[in-house]
């Protein structure tokens, strides 16, 4: 299975609160390569022992951005709250999941342009209803509580261009499993652990067990960013196809950063630079106050139309990545520098 094969597999299956199948899936996957183990959350861990005990700890979150029910009224409709940063915007006419007693295709609402008294806006997600279908016979299949998730399946656009829903962070999922693959039965100065965390949406609630229970030596939380696209300064976003884009913050290690960008102009790997003024809003942010502290650094992948069912990235960069990793690791990180 090549990485886009492993990124549409993640896509398509959902994590999301109590619902496991990505990470059940990424589990399976990532235990072909390496010593791997799954938390009572959703957090999945995997080991590759090195020659040293210095650890190397890649992060990436399994989890999505989601709904739960709060309301099913006797006519099938149903009202939710948001689990992440949900656009509202995007709501009206897009259809999701409700992961109930069996699951459940469903709509939100749109008010017809024709009925429309000038532009409908929405405050409140709580104010857009979901059409079940079901009439009264939603009450018996969907309960208080049920998640609800976007529905869509991953499509490939012109070139290596991709477009597909839950890409933050299946992309940066499927690079580390990649990375486990290519180093298997490589002889590893380091020891690197493979974290799949859970609950980056809400808060960044997984990685922080994991980064106490790992307590690596440094770390690089690979997530994605802002991709070049309408409406969107140039230097806030990274250009698709134009590499990974290593993280430069005052809260992220210099060094590390630095030692990135040198392995990715020695080796002719494509990368971009993400320029932060604060914190980063990925999990680097925990992952770099663990314990005593641990230098950390992010390494992003450019992606458009985040937080939608219809996010766009291109495979380049996800080999990059891969590529600047893997040389990264068979370097000795920052162990030695």
């Amino acid at each position: 299975m090549n990485i886009k094969e492993t990124l549409f597999a993640l896509s398509s299956a959902d994590a999301a609160g109590c619902v496991s199948e990505a990470a059940d899936l990424a589990y399976e996957m990532l235990s072909k390569y390496c010593e791997t183990e799954k938390t009572h959350t959703l957090t999945v861990m995997g080991f590759l022992k090195g020659e040293t005990d210095y650890t190397l700890m890649l992060d990436a979150h399994i989890d999505q951005i989601s709904m739960v029910v709060t309301n099913v009224d006797e006519k099938g409709f149903l009202t939710v709250s948001a689990a992440g940063g949900i656009d509202t915007r995007a709501l009206p006419s897009r259809r999701v999941t409700v992961h109930g007693k069996e699951k459940v295709t469903a709509v939100f609402c749109s008010t017809p342009p024709h009925l429309a008294k000038g532009e409908v806006q929405y405050g409140d997600i709580s104010q857009i209803k979901l059409d079940t279908a079901l009439g009264e016979k939603a009450r018996e299949i969907v309960s208080i509580g049920d998640i609800v998730t976007f529905c869509a399946e991953p499509k490939e656009l012109y070139g290596t261009r991709v477009t597909g829903k839950s890409f933050d962070d299946r992309a940066a999922v499927a690079c580390i499993i990649e990375i486990a693959k290519r180093l298997k039965d490589k002889k590893l100065p380091l020891n690197v652990a493979f974290v799949l965390s859970d609950g980056e949406e809400l808060g960044m609630r997984g990685v922080r067990p994991a980064a106490f229970k790992v307590n690596p030596n440094e770390a690089i939380a690979l997530d994605v960013s802002f991709g070049d696209g309408i409406g969107i300064k140039e230097e806030e976003c990274g250009k698709l196809g134009g590499g990974g884009m290593i993280g430069i913050a005052p809260c992220l290690d210099s060094k590390l950063s630095g030692k990135l960008i040198k392995t990715a102009e020695e080796n002719k790997i494509p990368y971009q630079t993400e320029v932060m003024g604060r914190s980063t809003g990925t999990n680097a942010d925990m992952i770099s106050v663990n314990r005593e502290g641990v230098r950390t650094c992010t390494l992003s992948v450019p992606l458009r139309n985040m937080h939608t069912d219809v996010e766009v990235l291109d495979i380049k960069d996800l080999e990059s990545v891969c590529n600047l990793i893997c040389e990264y690791i068979l370097s000795g990180g920052i162990m030695n520098d």
